[in-house]
């Protein structure tokens, strides 16, 4: 029989004993006052993969005393959510009827519905435990790492709680890691080592991850006792072990989450500030961790357009050019490409006049509608067309004229400038 993944049997099981989250479970801080003075709300903990969402919600059904019923979202269903309702009202009842009449105040047993990954619920799972946090025959707690405010329900999200728990520093996973060895040599022989500079890579490469840390501390052990010999007095992990153990650094980057969103943010603002080295790094982050380089390009021609404009046209002509090598050099040639063509739309100068105009104009074609066109502007390719005064008047020499409805005619979209000569 296997044991459990280091990371299970490391998970800490009281607030002492957390590391991280300081904000939120330190002294005086707002999840630990409501932990301590027994008045748990339901409640979203939002954060990365590893961060100690599980470990949070099952010390806190244990300082508590709740009873506690773990689901996951990604293989259960309103079948199971009634199943756990019909479960929490039985315990209430069953308490109730034993304390009546010794302890008629005696509280109701409080059940902690812990929910993992409850952006992958649907609207009508969702819907299904209004009622259940409304009426509290359940305290939910559920684990997300995606925006509530885009994947909760709002009367969910309306009646529970959002806690933000923070990515891990790589000195919070360096004390799990070092704090970890020393568990495991407490109880097992020969004893392990971690060389300082192996704590530091591993520490680095989980990303803010404790799981992730302890999954590659966990192979590495493997790969030592498999690799140990006989005589030996020590084990020793090195940044070798812990390269092998790792194989590749994988990168956090949901292509639809929100670090997605994040990193295209973070590229779009820097080559809009200039800064052609935060834009290249963001960039070359995208494409390591997989992103499509098309994705890239197309962002690259909106900007040239947007940001860029009439400041230096040929920023345009770049940018398609880019996308263009996306398409037939591919990847990870193009990156090549991308670095280039993100090197020059940082430097050049921007000019928003046209995208700017474009926004003015979709106001009013949404508050005016569908304007009657002026008559003098109208085609006439017909006798009756010209004998209703289509096309009459027209002067197409006359740039002072409005060319608008009646109705906007005095509406400014473009504010005209210079047009740039391709100098960045």
């Amino acid at each position: 029989m296997h044991n459990p993944p280091l990371a299970d049997r490391m998970r800490p099981t009281s607030l002492n004993d957390v590391v991280g989250q300081e904000h939120l479970i330190g002294s005086g801080k707002p999840l630990r006052i409501l932990i301590e003075s027994d008045s748990i709300p339901s409640m979203i903990l939002w954060g990365s993969p590893g961060t100690g969402k599980t470990t949070l919600a099952r010390i806190i059904a244990n300082e508590t005393k709740s009873h506690f019923v773990s689901l996951s979202a990604t293989d259960s269903g309103v079948k199971d959510i009634k199943q756990i309702a019909d479960d929490a009202k039985k315990r209430v009842q069953s308490v109730s009827s034993l304390f009546s009449n010794n302890e008629p105040n005696a509280p109701a047993p409080r059940t902690i519905l812990f929910i993992d990954e409850i952006h992958r619920f649907n609207k009508s799972q969702q819907d299904r435990l209004l009622p259940l946090v409304e009426n509290g025959t359940i305290t939910l707690i559920g684990a997300t790492t995606e925006n509530p405010s885009f994947e909760i329900i709002s009367p969910l999200l309306s009646r529970s709680r959002v806690f933000v728990l923070k990515s891990l520093e790589t000195q919070h996973i360096s004390h799990i890691i070092e704090s970890t060895v020393k568990t495991i040599n407490a109880t097992t022989t020969p004893p392990i080592e971690i060389r300082k500079e192996a704590t530091q890579l591993l520490s680095h490469i989980a990303n803010g991850d404790a799981r992730s840390a302890l999954n590659i501390l966990d192979v590495s052990i493997d790969l030592l006792h498999a690799q140990k010999p006989n005589d030996t007095e020590v084990l020793t992990i090195t940044p070798e072990l812990i390269t092998n153990a790792t194989q590749t650094k994988t990168l956090r980057y949901d292509k639809t989450g929100d670090e997605h969103f994040n990193i295209i943010s973070a590229f779009i603002k820097s080559m809009r500030a200039g800064n052609a080295d935060s834009a290249i790094y963001y960039s070359t982050r995208m494409l390591e961790a997989g992103e499509d380089p098309k994705f890239i390009a197309r962002r690259m021609v909106v900007f040239a357009s947007e940001d860029i404009g009439l400041a230096n046209p040929t920023a345009l002509v770049v940018a398609n050019a880019v996308f263009e090598a996306c398409t037939t050099v591919g990847y990870p040639e193009c990156a090549i490409n991308i670095s280039h063509g993100v090197a020059y739309l940082s430097q050049c100068k921007k000019d928003r006049s046209a995208y700017d105009a474009l926004q003015k104009a979709r106001e009013d074609v949404a508050t005016f509608g569908d304007l009657p066109i002026p008559f003098h502007l109208r085609n006439a390719p017909t006798k009756l067309m010209r004998d209703l005064d289509y096309g009459k008047g027209y002067n197409m020499y006359n740039p002072t004229e409005s060319l608008l409805p009646k109705e906007i005619a005095d509406h400014t979209y473009f504010t005209k400038k210079e047009p740039g000569n391709d100098k960045t």
